[in-house]
């Protein structure tokens, strides 16, 4: 049986670098593909759903893959890439979707005439099975104010409630506002020489909600090593790849710039010590 490669990035192909990692071996995904042809990557392509199936063999039951991804637009109209992974993942790989969040971002520089300003790219939560870890993230509820819902019967009739009255927190929503772009994503400077980066805060987020310290983070398009940092900066185990060398060495310098025993501050604002704090 293969030993995993913990807290280490190798430069491969994430297919035939995920067909060494022993199954049901990694607790959380978390990556960003190299969707619509949006960037070229160094000139490398890749096979979806090869991929999608050999995440679900590595994946842990109970483990989580949070897939961040978006459409291009062709002649006007956009692609539908996006529905088409979600829609492979459940029906062919065997993951359930879990939930299908929205990161909301800043606005593309140059929006089309003839369409509504993007803002944001899809969140989608995969598991296979029922979620092991679920640490729902939580923020100040404004004003200790209370909300309200309702749920309708089969005859039509209609019950309203309030939760979370007077409470000083409420579970987040599953809309994400996090900007992007420079100097946003990260305060790195080194790290914008990828072309594509998603926030980390964003990565926090999902490592937090989805993991235990100690467990295994697994990004299999790991780019600038966004994914791995804060995994490493949580306390958590991470194992990255990505087939074009420059960006290898750009996650490692960012690896090696990570204090991984500094706390963290959640979006509530308490603050997370590290497992190794004194």
């Amino acid at each position: 049986m293969n030993e995993l490669p913990l807290d280490q990035i190798v430069c491969a192909e994430a297919l035939e670098f995920m067909a060494t990692l022993p199954s049901e071996s990694v607790d959380m995904v978390l990556t960003s593909p190299p969707y619509d042809d949006l960037r070229k990557y160094g000139g490398y392509t890749w096979d979806f759903e090869g991929t999608a199936c050999e995440l679900y063999r590595v994946i842990k039951p109970g483990g989580v893959v949070v897939w961040v991804v978006g459409d291009s637009v062709v002649d006007g109209s956009e692609t539908l890439t996006s529905f088409e992974q979600a829609v492979y993942f459940k029906k062919c790989a065997g993951f359930r979707l879990h939930d299908t969040m929205i990161w909301h971002k800043d606005g593309a520089p140059f929006p089309e005439s003839n369409r509504y300003l993007q803002t944001f790219e899809y969140m989608f939560v995969l598991s296979k099975g029922t979620p092991a870890v679920k640490h729902i993230l939580e923020v100040p509820t404004l004003y200790g104010a209370s909300r309200t819902s309702s749920g309708r019967h089969a005859d039509g009739t209609i019950d309203r409630f309030k939760y979370e009255l007077h409470k000083p927190t409420r579970k987040m929503d599953n809309v994400w506002y996090i900007p992007s772009g420079y100097m946003k994503t990260t305060k790195d400077k080194n790290a914008f020489a990828h072309p594509a980066m998603f926030p980390e805060e964003l990565a926090e987020r999902h490592i937090l909600t989805w993991t235990d310290p100690g467990d295994v983070v697994l990004d299999c398009f790991a780019g600038a090593g966004t994914t791995l940092k804060m995994a490493r900066k949580l306390d958590r185990h991470y194992i990255g790849c990505d087939l074009n060398p420059e960006y290898v060495a750009l996650a490692e310098k960012r690896l090696r710039d990570t204090d991984p025993y500094q706390h963290s501050t959640l979006p509530n604002g308490t603050k997370q010590l590290s497992m190794f704090s004194e």
